[in-house]
């Protein structure tokens, strides 16, 4: 039986240098790997993320992470003078915010609730 068993998601950006260090900043660490003109940042086991420079495709991703530790990384970004649309926080208590690139490309950021204590 055939199946799928990773995800690579692409990011086309117009300056592959300086989406380097912003990525870097957003990501709180340097690429991973890089392959080629890829700079790849590992999600998971089974989940990278790409930044690659296509000019004409830039500013069209839209990417979302589920993350832990949503005000830490918020800081982090702010630290790097990455700023973010207002945090949203869903009925279902799913705390999500959106940061841009300098390419337009949109990066969600999604924090579970807490699970109750008991």
């Amino acid at each position: 039986m055939a199946s799928m068993t990773r995800l690579y998601s692409g990011v086309p950006v117009t300056d592959r240098a300086a989406a380097r260090d912003w990525y870097a900043a957003f990501f709180g660490r340097p690429a991973d790997e890089v392959v080629g003109g890829e700079e790849l940042w590992r999600i998971s086991d089974t989940a990278w993320v790409f930044v690659d420079e296509i000019p004409d495709r830039a500013g069209h991703a839209l990417l979302t992470l589920e993350v832990e530790g949503l005000d830490g990384i918020l800081a982090r970004l702010a630290a790097h003078d990455i700023g973010h649309e207002p945090v949203e926080t869903y009925a279902n208590g799913v705390r999500h915010v959106t940061v841009v690139d300098p390419d337009g490309n949109s990066l969600s950021l999604a924090e579970a609730p807490a699970e109750p204590a008991g």
